[in-house]
C-alpha cells in the first residue's frame, strides 16, 4: 500500500491524503489541458467553415479565455467556501454542460453559438484550475511546490499533446475535401450544418466522460476533511494585489498565457503558408502536438530541475529563449521558420506552473484568493491573441509574432524579480 501524502492546505495543519486521490487530481490537469488544446484545432475549422478573417477567428480564444476573467474571482470565493474537492466537482459539472452545449450549437450552424458553448466550458475549467492548482501545490513541503506543480502540469501538457492527435483528423479531416469558399446558398448552409455536427459529436462524447469523472470525485468529496477557508470578499481578494510578488505574477500569467495561446492558434495557418512549410490544413493540424509535446517533455525535465535550481532564474532563462525563437521564426523562411515556432512549446514548459507557484508563495490561508487572481489573469489568452490577430490581418503572420515575443521578455523580468524565496505569511 502506498503511503498517504500530507496536505498543508493552509500552511498550518497537515492531513493525510491517499495517493489514489492525488492521481485523480493529476488526471484533471490532463483533461483540461487536452480540452484547451482542442481550441487550436477548432479555430481553423471554424475559420474555414464560416469564412472568418484572423481577428474573427481569434474570437474562439477570446470567448474561451474571457471566462477566466469573469469566473476566477467568484471561483476563488466558491472554493474557499465549499472546499477543494467539492469545487472540483462543480468545475467538472460546468465543463460537461459546456461540452453538451455544442450539440445545439452544431444544430444552429451559427458561429456565435459555438462561442457561447466555449465560454461555458472555459468557466468550468476555470473553477477546476482555481481548486486543483493550489491543491497540488500544497500536497507536501513549500520548498518543493514549484517542482510538484510543474510535474502535474507535465500531465496537462500530455493532454495538450494527445488530444490534437485525435482531434485534428476527426475535426479537420473533411475540410481538405471541400473548400467552403467555393459554396454558396443552400449548399453552403448544408455543408456548415454537416461539418458543425462533427464538432458536436466529438464534444458530447467528452461531456459524458466529464460527468463520470465528476461522479468519481463526488464519492470522495469528504476525504480532505473540512478544507474550507474563512469567508473572503472579492474586495479582499483584490487587496492581495498590494503584494508586489503576487501582482507581478498576475501580470506575468496574463502575458504568458496570451503569448502561448497566440502561438498555438497560429500554428496551422502559419505552417500552411507556402514560404514556411506549405502543408494542407490536416497535415498542419497534426503538427500541433509537436508544440504541446515539447511543453510536456520540458515539464517532466523541469520538475526535477526546479528542485536544484532557482525557479525564478530558470523562468527568466526559458522566457528569453521563447522570445528569441519567436523572433527567429518571424525573420526566417521555410521549415526552419516552422520548427522555430514549434520549438517555443519546449521553452513554454515550466512557465505557467512556475509563475503560479511563485505568485502564491507565502500566501498561507489566502492561497485560494491568490489562486483566483492568478487564474483571472488567464484572460490574457483572450486579449493578446486578438491583438496578434489584428496585426496579422494588417501585416502578416510573421510580423504578428512580435507580440508574443514582447510578452515573453516581460515574463523573463518577473522571473528575475522573484528569484529569491518569499517570506511565508498566514
Amino acid at each position: 500500500m502506498v503511503s498517504p501524502i500530507p496536505l498543508a492546505s493552509s500552511g498550518t495543519d497537515r492531513r493525510e491524503v491517499p495517493f489514489s486521490l492525488v492521481l485523480m487530481v493529476v488526471a484533471l490537469f490532463f483533461i483540461w489541458g487536452g480540452l484547451t488544446s482542442l481550441n487550436d484545432v477548432l479555430m481553423p475549422k471554424l475559420k474555414g467553415l464560416f469564412s472568418l478573417n484572423y481577428t474573427e477567428a481569434m474570437l474562439t480564444q477570446f470567448a474561451f479565455f474571457a471566462a477566466y476573467f469573469i469566473v476566477s474571482l467568484p471561483a476563488g470565493a466558491l472554493v474557499a467556501r465549499v472546499g477543494y474537492l467539492k469545487g472540483i466537482v462543480i468545475g467538472l459539472s460546468v465543463m460537461a454542460l459546456g461540452c453538451a452545449l455544442f450539440i445545439p450549437a452544431s444544430g444552429s450552424g451559427v458561429y456565435a453559438t459555438f462561442l457561447a458553448a466555449l465560454f461555458v466550458l472555459a468557466g468550468g475549467i476555470t473553477i477546476l484550475q482555481v481548486a486543483a492548482n493550489p491543491l497540488i501545490a500544497n500536497l507536501g513541503s513549500a520548498a518543493s511546490s514549484h517542482s510538484r506543480l510543474t510535474l502535474a502540469q507535465a500531465f496537462n501538457s500530455f493532454g495538450t499533446f494527445l488530444f490534437p492527435l485525435v482531434g485534428a483528423p476527426l475535426i479537420l479531416g473533411s475540410m481538405n475535401k471541400i473548400d467552403p469558399a467555393t459554396l454558396s446558398g443552400a449548399a453552403l448552409q448544408s455543408f456548415q450544418t454537416t461539418e458543425s455536427a462533427v464538432v458536436g459529436c466529438a464534444y458530447i462524447a467528452i461531456a459524458l466522460v466529464l460527468a463520470l469523472v465528476a461522479a468519481a470525485f463526488w464519492l470522495r468529496r469528504t476525504e480532505l476533511g473540512d478544507d474550507r477557508a474563512e469567508h473572503t470578499s472579492l474586495a479582499g481578494s483584490f487587496s492581495l494585489l498590494r503584494r508586489p510578488r503576487l501582482a507581478f505574477g498576475v501580470a506575468s500569467i496574463f502575458l504568458y498565457v496570451g503569448a502561448e495561446v497566440s502561438v498555438g492558434s497560429l500554428i496551422v495557418n502559419y505552417l500552411m503558408q507556402h514560404n514556411v512549410m506549405g502543408l494542407d490544413q490536416k497535415a498542419a493540424g497534426l503538427m500541433i502536438p509537436y508544440y504541446w509535446g515539447g511543453a510536456m517533455i520540458g515539464r517532466f525535465i523541469g520538475a526535477f530541475a526546479l528542485r536544484l535550481l532557482s525557479p525564478g532564474k530558470v523562468l527568466a532563462t526559458v522566457a528569453v529563449g521563447a522570445a528569441l525563437l519567436a523572433l527567429t521564426s518571424a525573420g526566417l523562411f521555410g521549415a526552419t521558420a516552422g520548427w522555430a515556432l514549434l520549438a517555443i512549446g519546449l521553452t513554454n514548459a515550466i512557465m505557467f506552473p512556475t509563475i503560479f507557484s511563485l505568485g502564491v508563495e507565502g500566501l498561507g490561508d489566502k492561497t485560494p484568493q491568490g489562486s483566483g487572481l492568478l487564474c483571472m489573469a488567464i484572460v490574457g489568452g483572450a486579449i493578446v491573441p486578438m491583438v496578434t490577430g489584428m496585426i496579422a490581418d494588417a501585416t502578416s503572420l510573421s510580423t504578428a509574432l512580435i507580440v508574443p515575443a514582447i510578452c515573453y521578455f516581460c515574463v523573463a523580468c518577473y522571473g528575475w524579480f522573484a528569484r529569491n524565496p518569499a517570506t511565508f505569511t498566514s
